[in-house]
């Protein structure tokens, strides 16, 4: 798939804990997929991702992706393969947002142990930073555009007009989410306390911008989880719909503009570049982009949304923190994320005090 062979950094032999049956697994792709050539290779996708994944290909050389619940028990409302499945079909079939054709999904746990579903495996190439260091600087607005494009485009989706009506709560999302991140914040003792969150938790709620919106929402719309097409600027499939749900789109746009405002160390940014010499539109000329295609005169409070969702990241690295003190999540990179808490707790606080300094 283009200059990296896949979303998880590679494929590998399929672990002993992730193993099944191909035979079983062939005569249920032969019930779904037409034109299925076996005899099928699977191999595992790389990578920390929390559902395992593979890649299946058949004689005739045609590539699709298993998506699956992990063995073992499970939280209940935890690997919801189901939901990534049910929205990327509606999309897939009612919309224009840019997504895998999914051929199924399979509940009978005798086929291969769980719940998985079944899709295309897209071709094209993956950009990890946010800069696109692979392309000339002639290059990068147009691959920006697209992913501007691409987002707009699940905005402007009616959730009730496809099925998703559903999907999720409607309605008081930033309400909704600043009192759970919170609750979950000041509950993790263990991970101690920071002054600019704590600003943070009585801040956000008073400052929630007046007006509300339900869309579909990706929940992590980042450049490195979209497949472009090999040769032009174009969005070919968004993947990774495990935190899709129903909420507010400015929530999802802000989450993916924060790349204007984070650090290209650890945040994977674009603070501190020189924009125009490596082609990339300016904040502002995204923003008005977006707005562009959303049929919005402007984002006012923008300032809120950067540190709200900032708050959001470092109260999932407030937690991450909480398990390394507890020994529960001892690995470098736990540790690593942890010590990333202040720092962007710091930013957030910087964006509520912008808000505040505009009045």
């Amino acid at each position: 798939m283009g200059e990296r062979q896949d979303k998880f950094s590679g494929t590998m032999d399929v672990q002993e804990a992730h193993q099944f049956d191909i035979d079983r697994l062939t005569a249920y792709l032969e019930t779904i997929i037409p034109d299925l050539a076996p005899p099928l290779t699977a191999e595992q996708f790389k990578g920390g991702q929390s559902n395992p994944t593979y890649k299946l290909t058949d004689k005739a050389g045609r590539s699709f992706v298993i998506r699956r619940k992990p063995p073992g028990k499970l939280l209940k409302s935890a690997h919801a393969v189901d939901r990534e499945y049910r929205v990327i079909t509606a999309l897939g079939t009612q919309t224009d947002v840019a997504v895998a054709r999914t051929y199924g999904l399979c509940e009978d746990e005798d086929v291969i142990g769980t719940m998985f579903y079944v899709m295309d495996c897209v071709d094209g190439r993956i950009f990890w930073e946010a800069h696109f260091p692979a392309l000339e600087a002639a290059e990068r607005e147009a691959y920006f555009d697209a992913m501007n494009d691409a987002l707009a485009r699940l905005h402007r989706v009616d959730p009730e007009a496809i099925g998703l009506g559903d999907y999720g709560k409607p309605g008081n999302y930033f309400e909704r989410q600043i009192g759970r991140w919170s609750k979950q914040y000041l509950a993790d003792e263990a991970a101690g306390r920071s002054a600019a969150m704590d600003k943070l938790v009585e801040w956000l709620p008073q400052h929630i911008p007046e007006g509300d919106e339900t869309s579909i929402v990706h929940g992590d719309f980042r450049c490195d989880n979209m497949i472009f097409d090999a040769e032009k600027p174009e969005v070919r499939a968004i993947l990774d719909w495990e935190l899709s749900t129903l909420g507010h789109p400015l929530a999802d746009f802000t989450y993916h503009l924060m790349m204007y405002r984070m650090s290209p160390q650890g945040f994977t940014g674009l603070m501190g570049l020189d924009l125009d010499a490596l082609g990339i539109p300016s904040e502002a000329s995204y923003v008005q982009r977006y707005c562009e295609r959303t049929n919005r005169s402007g984002i006012a409070g923008l300032n809120f949304y950067f540190a709200y969702n900032m708050f959001r990241l470092a109260a999932i690295l407030h937690g991450i923190q909480g398990r390394v003190v507890r020994g529960t999540a001892a690995s470098a990179h736990a540790k690593q994320m942890g010590s990333m808490l202040e720092p962007l707790a710091t930013l957030a606080w910087a964006q509520a005090e912008r808000h505040m300094a505009e009045g």
